[in-house]
């Protein structure tokens, strides 16, 4: 009796488990890993998106495979999730890709670390401003 209780137990807490990680949702910045390792924001080459390292297109020739390793920097956990884009096209993610408040929303596979994505909310571009002085 006791052991089919115990049984029951760890299947409610299973089930309870995936069922909060159905509905993932994260924000941060959206860029790739090799610019997080190296702590490049905004000044990270788009490049690294495709072949995965800054100054990697002078080796990269069409029809080479692509090596894409997004993921997704969270400021407030210090640490960045990978992302598995799923059905998302990759061109899809233009508005979104090396911008903050990235909202990814999917599934969390936590022994992988890795953000399902089904879908994303970009923030929106910034306002055009007028510069207004002399240089």
């Amino acid at each position: 009796m006791k052991k089919m209780l115990m049984t029951i137990l760890a299947l409610g807490f299973a089930v309870a488990a995936m069922a909060s990680s159905e509905g993932f949702e994260k924000k941060g910045f959206l860029t790739t890993k090799w610019c997080v390792q190296n702590d490049l924001f905004k000044d990270c080459r788009l490049e690294t998106a495709v072949c995965g390292y800054e100054g990697c297109f002078k080796k990269w020739e069409f029809g080479d495979p692509i090596k894409e390793e997004m993921v997704l920097y969270v400021h407030d956990d210090g640490k960045y999730y990978k992302v598995d884009l799923g059905h998302i096209e990759r061109s899809e993610l233009d508005e979104a890709m090396n911008r903050n408040e990235v909202t990814l929303i999917g599934t969390y596979d936590a022994k992988r670390n890795v953000i399902h994505v089904k879908e994303f909310k970009a923030p929106p571009p910034p306002k055009k401003s007028f510069f207004k002085g002399c240089l």
